[in-house]
């Protein structure tokens, strides 16, 4: 399943990946990033769909978490994403830090 991206209503169309990274990309700048779509891996769970982009992992360094607890973090990209986390992510899991700590 595809979805316009929430970033520039004319834009082609963008699978959710995609507009997680660049939501992120954007706000963030930041030194690492890589989102994975885990949906096959829940198959037959709550909030599965057929063609999946419901379950992402995101692993990204930004200086922009300097400073701030992981709680902080996590409220930061769910507020970047809420739109995505309202219309179809079923679960989101965050591993955020600023540079020189392990993500």
């Amino acid at each position: 399943m595809r979805q316009r991206s929430t970033c520039d209503e004319n834009a082609p169309d963008m699978s959710t990946r995609e507009i997680i990274t660049e939501k992120l990309s954007k706000a963030l700048a930041p030194e690492r990033l890589e989102v994975v779509d885990e949906s096959h891996q829940h198959e037959g769970h709550a909030g599965h769909r057929p063609g999946g982009e419901t379950h992402f992992r995101v692993y990204i360094v930004s200086e922009a978490f300097r400073g701030k607890g992981r709680i902080e973090r996590h409220r930061m990209v769910n507020e970047l994403l809420s739109r995505e986390l309202k219309s179809g992510i079923h679960a989101l899991a965050i591993h955020a830090a600023a540079p020189g700590e392990t993500a």
